[in-house]
């Protein structure tokens, strides 16, 4: 497998917004505040949420699609991964806003994570950088 860099006429800036599919706005949005997430935007008719995370532009995108059920997460499912100070912390913090962890914290070569995931099977990871804290957003 070849590692040549190749030539490419646009630059990759940044995250603009992760978008997950939702069957039902009102109980997402209900779910992702429970799990610290504010919302920034809201267009209900055209079933639509923004979540704010950390200081960044970007966010997470609820957005209501056809079709789309409650199902169990997966490992095979996508994820995203917010930085947290302390993730140990962040699952005691769910669990008592009513938020179940998919499992305890798992430590990892940075530090520590724990996920959860939303009724639709959206997976989101709280992760920190305890274990390497130079690497940590200051």
């Amino acid at each position: 497998m070849s590692h040549e860099s190749h030539e490419r006429s646009f630059d990759l800036l940044g995250f603009d917004n992760v978008l997950f599919p939702v069957g039902n706005l009102e109980e997402a949005v209900s779910f992702y505040e429970r799990a610290g997430f504010p919302v920034t935007h809201r267009i209900d008719e055209i079933g639509l949420a923004i979540l704010k995370v950390g200081k960044e532009t970007p966010g997470i995108l609820l957005r209501v699609e056809e079709g789309v059920e409650h199902r169990p997460s997966a490992w095979a499912t996508p994820r995203v991964w917010i930085e947290v100070g302390d993730a140990r912390a962040a699952g005691r913090a769910l669990e008592a806003a009513g938020v179940k962890a998919l499992a305890p914290p798992s430590s990892v070569a940075t530090g520590w994570t724990v996920e959860v995931s939303d009724p639709w099977g959206n997976v989101v990871g709280f992760t920190d950088y305890r274990k390497r804290p130079e690497l940590a957003r200051s």
